[in-house]
């Protein structure tokens, strides 16, 4: 059987090399922070396998996360000097290999939908699944982004192999903390859920929706969606809470909604509040980053216009069509 921990495993090793990569540059005016903070993430990887597996107390990793709160909050990590192609270079090579650059690509999402689909059915010799179960869709990530760098490698054949690696680094020195922020915030959501913020939102919507209102229940569940999305960066962390508050019990079990379209156009309306926040860093901030954008809140003021329509439309498709 295909473990997903191999994969994680895997990422773990990643980020430990990367920490060791920027120990040893003497650019990286925070070198010894910064390494601190990808050794750590990459350590956690590793150490995670051994508290679900119950072999070693969770508490540390509790440390671990708040160590990378600090790291993040005191300025790490940072960057040290660039070394990659040079823009003519790029051109040159964009030139010379045309539209098989998108190749390695289009390798994940085609790989990952077979792992998906199909693999995850498999059985073998004795009747178990080749695939951890529940896993398919990452061990699926996980093999087409080796296959991904597999064929990227064949098709420029750089001098170093190390080069992946190399732009690897520079991609995350580039994305800093906000690299790690998505995984955070969807912690969080499970988190808030488990400790009863669901149950005292449900509460308080209690007393704000009219008895029997319909369209109240629709536009507080899409609003609050969005909303919950706007403070905690993440629709998938923003649902556990609003569906078990209003999705669930008033839209579902009073009002009779369908479930499948109910929470389709509520992650929908969640994703409005992803245009508009900062917290949603892999979206806004990153792309800015990488872009190397003057104004770090570009895409955000750009999506603002498109995100309040579109919220309006959702609550409205979802009062015609779910119920």
């Amino acid at each position: 059987m295909i473990k997903v921990e191999w994969f994680y495993w895997l990422c773990g090793i990643f980020f430990v090399l990367i920490a060791l990569q920027v120990l040893n540059d003497r650019s990286n005016p925070k070198r010894i922070g910064s390494a601190a903070f990808w050794g750590i993430l990459g350590l956690s990887f590793g150490y995670g396998t051994f508290v679900v597996n119950k072999q070693a107390p969770a508490w540390l990793l509790g440390i671990a996360v708040i160590g990378l709160a600090v790291l993040a909050g005191t300025g790490f990590p940072g960057k040290g000097e660039e070394r990659t192609t040079t823009p003519a270079e790029r051109v040159r090579l964009a030139d010379r290999f045309g539209n098989k650059l998108f190749l390695p690509a289009l390798v994940i999402p085609v790989v990952a939908a077979i792992f998906g689909a199909w693999l995850a059915k498999v059985k073998l010799g004795d009747g178990k699944l080749l695939l951890q179960s529940g896993s398919a869709t990452i061990i699926g990530l996980g093999v087409a982004s080796i296959l991904a760098l597999v064929v990227g490698m064949g098709l420029l054949r750089p001098k170093n192999p190390a080069v992946p690696l190399h732009e690897g680094r520079r991609l995350l020195e580039h994305i800093g903390w906000a690299a790690i922020l998505p995984q955070m915030l969807a912690t969080l959501g499970l988190l808030f859920n488990a400790s009863g913020v669901g149950k005292a939102v449900g509460r308080v919507t209690d007393h704000l929706i009219p008895k029997g209102s319909l369209i109240a229940a629709v536009a507080l569940y899409c609003i609050g969606m969005a909303v919950f999305t706007i403070i905690m960066g993440n629709a998938f962390a923003a649902f556990p809470v609003m569906t078990a508050a209003v999705g669930w019990p008033l839209l579902v079990e009073q009002f009779d909604g369908t479930p499948a379209v109910v929470f389709a156009v509520g992650m929908l309306a969640g994703f409005c509040g992803t245009l508009c926040t900062p917290m949603a860093a892999n979206f806004n901030l990153v792309p800015a980053a990488l872009l190397e954008m003057k104004d770090q809140y570009g895409p955000i003021k750009a999506q603002i216009p498109t995100a309040v329509p579109l919220l309006a439309c959702n609550i409205l498709i979802m009062y015609a069509f779910a119920f």
